[in-house]
């Protein structure tokens, strides 16, 4: 989408947040820039001037606005958290305490509120899960059981046990499937939650999508393998290329997907694969691609059961009549997301 200087100050003014990230504003009158949204006071007309990147707003010697920080994803984790993560990450093996975290210039209550907020649990359960799931890893790969518990950070083998069997349902010894390991990513439009192993992309979703607890549930129980917090090199690879899809650099993902789904849902899902960057279809459009033109409702309900957001470009499917239609992730995504990818076809 092109709009006019006069159009895209105009959405400062509403402060039309569906804009995020899309173009930035520099105010000469300040010398700074701002993202579509920013709390502050709607500059004259004439003192602003607009830019596709915020690159580009810096390279034009404008600096960072304080309020609405456009250098940052909307939602994006705060420092601490990714201080807090990269600690763990860097030492797995540390048995992570209150007087380590106020070593390392962090205050526990603050850490276990701000974890709490972010990921629904504390990061002390953070650790344990995070040590539980490199556990289940040695198990599956044949290593003895007592090697999996000093690695979890246990020193009573009950206690262990327990543990173990309440996060995965099996005992230790019985345990084979190694977990699927869950981050929490950034976005233009707010936290992204990815499910990865060590080879494929399992699930990718708003954290806003509707029953988003359930569908951790399906995939867990029809893959037999507990979901626990972690990362994966494919955690890594997912998040460098969100970064560069939503500046607009790519127009198509490499990473490595595991669909899970009946054979209908996952012709349907490849149809969408298929649908060009920066184009739509109408359901109808997307039965026919199948070969089953009266499938529109079963198309629409593959659809709506897709778990890799973007990816699987779900959003890319309207209505007959031109209207947008549904989309889990909420309408207001789904419209920034044709608007972006009409934008950098």
């Amino acid at each position: 989408m092109t709009l006019s200087d006069q159009e895209q100050y105009d959405v400062f003014v509403r402060r039309d947040t569906r804009y995020d990230m899309a173009f930035f504003m520099g105010v000469k009158s300040t010398g700074i820039f701002c993202r579509p949204g920013c709390p502050a006071r709607t500059p004259k007309r004439e003192n602003c001037v607009f830019y596709e990147t915020a690159d580009a707003a810096l390279k034009a010697g404008y600096r960072p606005c304080k309020r609405c920080h456009p250098m940052n994803f909307p939602g994006q984790t705060s420092p601490l958290i990714r201080k807090l993560i990269n600690l763990v990450e860097s030492d797995p093996d540390r048995r992570w305490s209150e007087k380590d975290l106020i070593a390392n210039g962090i205050d526990p209550s603050t850490a276990r509120r701000q974890f709490k907020s972010r990921f629904g649990m504390t990061f002390s359960q953070y650790v344990r899960n995070r040590n539980l799931a490199r556990a289940a890893t040695q198990l599956g790969e044949g290593d003895k059981v007592i090697d999996a518990q000093l690695t979890a950070g246990f020193d009573s083998p009950s206690g262990f046990r327990t543990a173990f069997a309440k996060t995965f349902g099996t005992a230790p010894k019985k345990s084979k499937a190694e977990p699927l390991l869950v981050e929490w990513l950034d976005s233009p439009l707010g936290p992204i939650i990815v499910i990865c192993d060590d080879s494929h992309l399992y699930l990718l979703e708003f954290t806003v999508r509707k029953n988003i607890q359930r569908q951790f549930e399906r995939l867990s129980k029809q893959h037999k393998r507990p979901i626990l917090p972690g990362r994966t090199e494919i955690t890594e690879q997912i998040r460098d290329e969100l970064i560069d899809y939503f500046h607009g650099d790519i127009t198509q993902f490499k990473t490595p997907l595991k669909m899970t789904g009946t054979d209908f849902q996952q012709s349907v899902w490849q149809a969408l694969i298929d649908i060009p960057y920066g184009q739509t279809r109408s359901y109808a459009e997307l039965a026919a691609s199948i070969g089953n033109e009266k499938a529109v409702r079963a198309v629409a309900g593959s659809n709506a059961s897709n778990g890799l957001a973007l990816i699987i470009p779900c959003h890319r499917v309207i209505n007959k009549c031109g209207n947008l239609g549904g989309y889990a992730g909420g309408l207001d995504k789904k419209e920034w997301l044709l608007a972006h990818e009409r934008q950098h076809a």
